[in-house]
């Protein structure tokens, strides 16, 4: 892995605080910060993926649906009632 120096501006109050903190954990500020650079990383890589994935899915709902494979409201609320009914009579048997 080849390294680089990544430089930045910060205030001498917080990075002093910080290299307290970063000290009292047994870490450098410099091994925390490419810990919070790996997280932010990481996170705006699952991120991506779920925003890929997401769209995706809303695409195979507007294709299906252009195509003309939809279930009514009324299907969905006769499969709904029937859920219902289902529930109903297990909380009932439980309750018994």
């Amino acid at each position: 892995m080849s390294e680089s120096t990544f430089t930045f501006r910060v205030d001498d109050s917080l990075k002093a605080e910080f290299s307290q903190a970063a000290k009292c954990k047994d870490r450098t500020g410099a091994q925390l910060l490419r810990d919070f650079m790996r997280e932010f990383v990481r996170q705006q890589q699952e991120a991506e993926a779920h925003d890929a994935w997401f769209r995706r899915e809303v695409q195979a709902g507007i294709d299906a649906a252009n195509a003309g494979d939809v279930v009514s409201a009324e299907e969905v609320e006769v499969e709904a009632a029937a859920w219902r009914a289902e529930l109903q009579r297990r909380l009932n048997g439980a309750m018994s």
